[in-house]
């Protein structure tokens, strides 16, 4: 019979699928795998480590203890020589005991955490406006904002990356901290907000208008109705955009590098790991170990947004 699936036909579906799954997380399982293993163990193929090594995960975290540095003899008696500039000695003692080899991963996630957090509040907070005006109020050119609201994605990064650049240029931000760390943080409100909107204003439409009329028939102003009819209702969607601006925030490198190029105690987990992969520190544990806690935060999302995937909240809300 026409659609009926015979054993031959699932064993095959099936196999695709695990060789699909296995193809994707593949690149993964070698990272985490490389990650784990010692230094004689890089050069082994296998996924599985022959002893699990730790220490890259401790020293990003700052579980390891503070080892004390000792300065070699030979260079010891080169800053014994009561010759030599003070100076001189300072600058060669500092060599043996900086720390400058330590990755300060802890910094660049908090600033990750703080540009990729920060706009995707003020992004769902301006989409949950913006969506709401264009899905319930009827005003002139409704429909133009309406359908060219996603106009922003026409246009790929690398095209408005120099427009942008020359633009804070121009106002004198991109020359100071502060003012290139705004920029980018604008930039990427901008880059996430339309797509919320787009996306809540859909879900704002399958929300039926009457269980705001029976709010504001009880006494609720239309903001009112808002906060207690259309936003608890909208949860699964607000948690989705949230955690979709978030990621974008948290993966973008190409504005990061243009406007954050300079200011490195701002530097973000995808620029500091490109600054890695070509630093004096490139050792393979270390780097696999920082991309995969750079990857945590978004299985992580991905595993709670999971929880409010869920429909059909407003069925049965309004009799027929």
């Amino acid at each position: 019979m026409l659609g009926k699936k015979t054993i031959k036909g699932r064993i095959g579906f099936a196999l695709a699928i695990f060789l699909l799954v296995s193809f994707s997380l593949l690149p993964f399982a070698q990272i985490l795998s490389t990650s784990l293993k010692h230094q004689f163990d890089w050069g082994n193929p296998s996924l599985i480590p022959q002893a699990i090594n730790l220490e890259a995960y401790k020293e990003l975290l700052g579980l390891t203890e503070e080892k004390k540095v000792e300065i070699p003899a030979a260079i010891q008696k080169v800053l014994d020589n009561p010759k030599l500039p003070q100076a001189k000695k300072d600058a060669i003692a500092a060599k043996y005991t900086s720390n400058s080899n330590l990755f300060p991963f802890g910094k660049f996630m908090l600033n990750s955490v703080m540009f990729s957090v920060g706009a995707a509040a003020v992004s769902l907070i301006l989409a949950v406006m913006g969506a709401y005006s264009i899905s319930r109020l009827r005003f002139k050119g409704q429909v133009i904002i309406q359908r060219s609201v996603l106009f922003v994605y026409m246009v790929g990064g690398v095209l408005l990356m120099v427009p942008l650049y020359q633009m804070a240029m121009n106002l004198g931000l991109a020359s100071t901290v502060w003012g290139s760390v705004f920029c980018l943080f604008l930039i990427y409100i901008v880059q996430t907000l339309p797509v919320g909107m787009y996306m809540l204003g859909n879900y704002f439409r399958g929300i039926p208008f009457a269980l705001e009329e029976a709010a504001m028939m009880d006494g609720c102003s239309r903001k009112e109705a808002i906060i207690k009819v259309v936003l608890p209702l909208s949860l699964p969607m607000l948690a989705t955009v949230f955690i979709y601006c978030f990621i974008i925030g948290w993966n973008e490198y190409l504005f990061a590098s243009v406007f954050l190029k300079q200011h490195t105690e701002f530097h973000t987990l995808p620029l500091a790991l490109q600054e890695l992969f070509v630093s004096k520190n490139a050792i393979w544990d270390r780097i696999m170990a920082a991309s995969m806690l750079t990857l945590a935060p978004i299985v992580v999302c991905f595993l709670f947004a999971s929880r409010f995937m869920k429909g059909g909240k407003t069925d049965g809300g309004v009799k027929g």
